[in-house]
């Protein structure tokens, strides 16, 4: 690192203290100021916010890593622009309606209030044990990499790092709320996509240009019925990206998290109005277009830059493993560490630090968020509005606390804990996607359908990561002469297994409808299609006009031109 990187971090620095600074500022009377932002969001900050929320350590570090070993397998998750166009167009107007400020409160409006206990559980949670653990985590990996230094002050820098990563992000996000994380992602946004992009140019450069790039990838076998790196639809039969459970697993699970998921939606509930709230999801969709190029692909340019130098007689572009593999994970901070130059490689740390933080903020706000309005209110509903504020504010501390209390074990069994991440998202996803699917598109769905139909998604995901860490260590019978309960929980293809859990789940939900009594309709009225008043869908219509459809259009165009190119 030079003095012009040292200076470029510095006034990145100045600039977010400035932003945060005049968001202390605001006012932060009550739950609606501290955790939705005031409710007057516009959709540049909705949709900044969805997409820096989105950009954590999976992309800096997972994604990368993921495009300099198995190629284009994990794209799938990331052209998902048109899923977030589902949550503009379908899901918007009903959240709207409702005047939720979380998920599982609008589980309770919908359903009954067990559902939103077992939603709000589940989220806070899984946010604790692997969102904010993992983007801590991984945050220490990318700096150690990025900055060369392994120990500061006779401490490990990972553990400097680290901590200094989640105090920094706490400070601001306890004090500044949801305003906070959507002015800093405005500001955070254009850095991490300018530092990117510079990524990808100077990488294309010393590799020799795109088509470089697709030749050596594409000579290079991913699996026995010949697909390569640069295919995205591989046979069914392969063992890790079927083409099949591909489509439906990567639809399941983005569904889940684009739709449903409190740490996404937060974001849009946050928007003044529908039309605000719309539009900040297409501009999100069209950005989320964009990490495939600016993660993935330099993954595999990082890669093909490896093979270049080992058939030179070099020693290679990656560091190796002690087991002699390539570290395939360091794709990205070594293409940072070795082809920037100074002053670029301080914009790009800048970036590293605006992904990881806006993420991490993002996620401390939907988890006091969660913790605030689904445990502390509901149980104490007369609590002043701007003593709700401060229990935020505390639930946020101990969210920090016990995201850092986690890092130990996190850092014990990182890579192992790392790859279950995925299998943990394939098996919340199902039954949460369930509930709302029902809830939404089916009058008759009752609030015990609802209930089952997210309990047993849990029981089930639950039972398949038990069989997971049970058949892991012990050993599995050969091919063959497994049990049912094995080849069910533990040899089905994640991606199959978790659209099979959705189809389960869904059943579930319609049989015990259609076994309980149907909801009255005055309590689901405006929460269901069908069910939406004159005003209410006049006030939608009047939400949308001609240019929301074209660019709309426009992304789902790209989005197949994209399936095409890489097919």
């Amino acid at each position: 690192m030079a003095l012009l990187d040292w200076i470029v971090i510095g006034i990145f620095a100045l600039a977010l203290v400035g932003v945060i600074l005049w968001v202390m500022r605001q006012k932060q009377n009550d739950a609606a100021d501290y955790f939705l932002g005031g409710k007057d969001a516009t959709w540049i900050a909705i949709g900044a916010s969805i997409f820096a929320s989105n950009i954590g350590s999976e992309h800096l570090i997972g994604l990368a890593g993921s495009g300099a070993s198995s190629g284009m397998a994990m794209a799938h998750w990331e052209i998902q622009g048109w899923m977030i166009l589902l949550l503009g167009w379908v899901f918007v107007p009903f959240y709207t309606r409702s005047m939720v400020y979380t998920m599982p409160e609008f589980l309770e409006k919908r359903f009954n209030p067990q559902s939103r206990t077992i939603l709000a559980t589940i989220s806070l949670i899984s946010y604790v044990l692997t969102k904010v653990a993992v983007t801590v985590y991984a945050g220490g990996l990318v700096f150690q990499q990025v900055f060369g230094i392994e120990t500061l002050w006779g401490i490990d820098f990972f553990w400097i790092a680290a901590i200094g990563l989640v105090l920094l992000t706490a400070l601001y996000t306890i004090f500044g709320g949801m305003k906070s994380v959507l002015y800093t992602s405005v500001l955070q946004t254009p850095i991490l996509l300018l530092g990117s992009l510079i990524i990808l140019v100077l990488g294309l450069k010393e590799l020799g240009g795109w088509d470089e790039m697709m030749r050596i990838c594409s000579s290079v076998k991913v699996n026995e019925y010949g697909d390569t790196m640069v295919n995205l639809i591989r046979d069914n039969n392969d063992a890790q990206y079927p083409w099949l459970g591909a489509l439906i697993g990567s639809a399941v699970i983005g569904f889940w998290y684009w739709c449903t998921d409190q740490f996404i939606v937060q974001r849009v509930l946050s928007g003044k109005d529908e039309k605000e709230a719309r539009r900040g999801t297409i501009f999100g969709a069209y950005l989320k277009l964009l990490p495939v190029f600016l993660f993935l692909i330099p993954g595999m340019i990082a890669f093909a830059i490896h093979q270049n130098s080992i058939a030179a007689g070099g020693e290679g572009f990656l560091p190796m493993l002690a087991n002699g593999n390539v570290n395939s994970d360091a794709a990205f901070p070594t293409l940072v560490a070795k082809l920037l130059p100074a002053g670029v490689k301080g914009l790009i740390v800048c970036g590293i630090l605006a992904a990881l933080m806006s993420s991490l903020a993002s996620l401390f706000n939907s988890s006091a968020a969660l913790f605030t309005i689904d445990f502390y209110q509901r149980y104490k509903p007369d609590t002043d509005p701007k003593k709700l504020v401060h229990i935020g504010q505390i639930a946020t501390v101990v969210i920090v606390v016990l995201g850092i209390l986690w890092i130990p074990v996190m850092r014990s069994v990182g890579d192992v804990l790392y790859l279950y991440l995925q299998d943990v998202q394939s098996v919340l996803a199902p039954g949460i996607a369930a509930a709302f699917l029902i809830g939404i598109l089916w009058k008759r769905a009752s609030a015990q359908g609802g209930m089952w139909a997210l309990l047993s998604g849990l029981i089930i995901g639950l039972t398949r990561l038990g069989a997971k860490v049970y058949y892991s260590n012990a050993g599995t019978l050969p091919d063959g002469d497994g049990s049912w309960f094995q080849y069910i929980f533990y040899d089905c293809n994640w991606l199959f297994f978790c659209g099979w859990m959705l189809v389960f789940c869904l059943a579930v939900g319609v049989i015990v409808s259609l076994l309980t009594k149907a909801p009255a309709p005055e309590k689901i009225q405006g929460l269901v299609f069908g069910t939406s008043t004159a005003e209410q869908r006049a006030a939608t219509r009047a939400s949308w006009n001609h240019w929301d459809v074209i660019n709309s259009v426009i992304i789902l165009g790209i989005t197949v031109a994209f399936y095409i190119y890489f097919w």
